[in-house]
């Protein structure tokens, strides 16, 4: 499935620009603080406390932090899978084994990701995990949530519901991000629930 960027919503492209407005005003402090109540919070689901394989991000710049977070599932026993950004925008994905497992890239003129640096596992190991956490930029009061514009996970939710496989989709953000309704498409899938520094909100 391909998302032409170009043709996104344009009603996105200003939400978007707004959120990174807000986030890059985040201090260091607040930026810790988030974090670490974050995974204090994310911990606490059972779909995660029951979970064998979770694919999961590295958070980058100002996004709500989750290096915290996938060391303590780490420590579970739980297996991380960290994607990896391919030149078409797909995801391939690779295990994390700790955080001197990671390498710096950057993609072109975007942001630097950190991606996980052993072996590619290709983009249908993601069908495997018992929890998917997403990116995003806002949730709002039906599931519907909003991401950057590149149409990455898009392609994950596609992949998932060819294969048939159904994780809990949870996205990580900070609390004014979850919102009465962002703008949406045709493509767009729900999630199951988000998790903000101050709580859990489920949908559907």
């Amino acid at each position: 499935m391909k998302h032409n960027t170009r043709a996104d919503d344009p009603g996105k492209r200003v939400w978007r620009r707004e959120i990174l407005r807000v986030r890059n005003e985040l201090t260091a402090d607040v930026l810790r603080e988030s974090a670490t109540a974050l995974a204090r919070q994310a911990l606490g689901l059972p779909e995660l406390a029951h979970a064998r394989t979770v694919a999961a991000y590295v958070s980058v710049g100002s996004e709500p932090g989750t290096l915290a977070l996938l060391d303590t599932l780490r420590a579970r026993g739980v297996r991380v899978l960290l994607p990896a950004l391919l030149p078409d925008n797909d995801l391939d994905w690779g295990a994390y084994t700790g955080e001197d497992s990671l390498v710096r890239v950057r993609h072109g003129g975007r942001m630097a990701l950190f991606e996980p640096a052993g072996d590619r596992l290709g983009p249908d190991a993601v069908t495997g995990a018992d929890v998917v956490l997403l990116p995003g930029l806002a949730v709002d009061a039906r599931g519907m949530r909003l991401g950057r514009g590149g149409g990455s996970y898009d392609r994950v939710l596609a992949r998932l519901e060819r294969a048939d496989a159904h994780p809990a989709l949870v996205v990580l953000l900070y609390d004014s991000e979850v919102v009465e309704r962002v703008p949406a498409e045709p493509h767009d899938r729900p999630v199951h629930a988000v998790v903000t520094p101050s709580g859990v909100r489920r949908f559907g």
